[in-house]
């Protein structure tokens, strides 16, 4: 049974499996991770965490994995782009990538690639518009001492 989250997200229950070419999100300290469900009880991700920070190349591993003992959520958002086997098979074609950037192109940006065709972080873009008006303020303040 799948039940909703605060987010709106629909959060799995064991032993459900979600749909093929589905965008999974599991919680983290201060983020959200995401993947693309492949079948089979595998999950494609990008950024596996090995510390506080995530890292490391896109690879497939098992749903467990992916949540590593977190809940684990479809999230529900804008319909994909692509048919869900398109999604499996953009995923796929990733796998071994090993270009991993926090702000440019994490887990998130490769599931809106994988899902809409465009890399975009919704983490990364409020990130940017809550530090906005600080670092606006720096540079009133350079301006100013100068």
């Amino acid at each position: 049974m799948l039940t909703r989250s605060a987010t709106g997200d629909r959060v799995l229950r064991h032993p459900e499996e979600p749909p093929i070419g589905a965008h999974l999100v599991t919680p983290r300290t201060g983020f959200v991770h995401h993947g693309i469900y492949v079948g089979a009880g595998k999950v494609i991700h990008c950024g596996s965490v090995s510390g506080f920070l995530p890292r490391g190349p896109v690879e497939e591993v098992s749903l467990w994995y992916f949540g590593r003992g977190r809940p684990v959520s479809v999230r529900c958002s804008a319909p994909a782009r692509f048919a869900p086997q398109e999604v499996v098979r953009r995923a796929r074609s990733r796998i071994g990538e090993d270009q991993y950037r926090l702000l440019t192109n994490n887990c998130e940006h490769f599931c809106e690639w994988c899902l809409h065709g465009r890399q975009r972080s919704y983490q990364v873009d409020c990130c940017m518009r809550w530090l906005r008006p600080w670092s606006q303020r720096g540079h009133e303040y350079d301006l100013a001492v100068r």
